[in-house]
This record gives structure tokens, C-alpha cells and sequence, in this order.
């Protein structure tokens, strides 16, 4: 079965494109789920007069996400943790604590989007990504010190 794509999905394509996929894969999931529709002439008719506003929606999100990266790369989060010897902390720095201080300083950021491969247990000064957008990813400035 053929279909239009309304959502980026990883595993098939990107959104408005026109991709062949199993019919209970279509049928089942995909539009059930509303991430795509059925390619008649009709619907793609119907997705051409859509792309343009869509277009412009997905624009303007990735300018808000590129005014808010600039806002977030100022903002340098300070930890002071209890460490051992070696300077090496007892307990670790996470997402969940970089997101708590975020959002006392009063920026709403969710822990999933924050791109830390493992909590950090060392003192010093560490750089973490913050993914905004599929295109804007934040990078800011984590300092751990003793308590």
C-alpha cells in the first residue's frame, strides 16, 4: 500500500513523503495512529495545498527553538557534590538534576531531551547538548564543584 507520510518516522521516511509499506503495517498502525494517509489523487492533492502551511509551521518552530538555544548556552549550571578521593563524586550529576536547575532558573526543558550519555561523577567543568529541535541543539555549561 502507498502512503503520505504526516510525521517523521525513522524506520520509513520523512514527513510528506510518498512510501510503500506492508498493508497491515498501514492498515493497523500507521493510519490509526494518524501518521499517515492513504495516496489517492485526492489525498495528495489535499497534502499539496497543506506542505506550504506546514512548511511555514516547521520554520517557525525551528526559529523558536534557535532564539531559546541562544538564551540556554548563557546559562552555566553550578553542582556542588561530596566527593571521595580522587575527587570523584559519591553520588552523580543527571539529567533529571541538570532539568530541577533549569527550571529554577526558568527555562522548561524536559530530562529526555537532555543528551547525557552517562551522569557525570567527576569534578570540573563538563559540556552537555540539549537537543531543541531536530536542527538546534543547545550546548551548555556544567560545573561540578566540592561541596
Amino acid at each position: 500500500m502507498n502512503i503520505i507520510l504526516k510525521e517523521d518516522i525513522s524506520s520509513l521516511g520523512k514527513l510528506g513523503d510518498i512510501v510503500k509499506v506492508a498493508d497491515g503495517y498501514a492498515r493497523n498502525y500507521l493510519l490509526p495512529k494518524g501518521f499517515a494517509v492513504e495516496s489517492t489523487a485526492r489525498n495528495i492533492k489535499i497534502w499539496e495545498n497543506e506542505k506550504k502551511g506546514i512548511e511555514k509551521k516547521m520554520l517557525k518552530l525551528k526559529e523558536d527553538a534557535a532564539k531559546f538555544c541562544a538564551e540556554l548556552e548563557a546559562v552555566t549550571c553550578a553542582f556542588s557534590r561530596k566527593t571521595g578521593e580522587d575527587d570523584k563524586l559519591f553520588g552523580s550529576v543527571t539529567s533529571m538534576d541538570i532539568e530541577a536547575y533549569l527550571k529554577e532558573k526558568g527555562f522548561a526543558v524536559d530530562r529526555r531531551k537532555i543528551l547525557l550519555a552517562e551522569p557525570i561523577k567527576i569534578i570540573g567543568e563538563h559540556t552537555v547538548s540539549v537537543k531543541l529541535h531536530k536542527d538546534v541543539t543547545a550546548n551548555i555549561k556544567v560545573v561540578v564543584a566540592k561541596e
